[in-house]
């Protein structure tokens, strides 16, 4: 049996998150939602200060999008 794409990215999904300092939230909304929430994300928290950044997106069945940002947790 073929592993499809899609099947490797939740089994990886599932594993240790990484220790490198940053701190992550996760989100499944539809695609527009998806993208004000990233803005919103990187407005709230600019890459200038945190080293913001959109991790991971990627479509789900039925159109909605998972997607991880990113941020330090202080602009020091």
């Amino acid at each position: 049996m073929a592993i499809r794409p899609r099947d490797l990215a939740s089994r990886m999904g599932g594993r240790r998150k990484p220790s490198d300092g940053y701190l992550r939230e996760t989100f499944k909304l539809p695609r527009e939602q998806a993208r004000q929430k990233a803005r919103d994300f990187l407005t709230r928290y600019p890459k200038g200060g945190y080293m913001s950044a959109v991790e991971s997106w990627r479509e789900l069945p039925g159109g909605e999008i998972e997607f991880t940002m990113r941020r330090l947790p202080s602009a020091d």
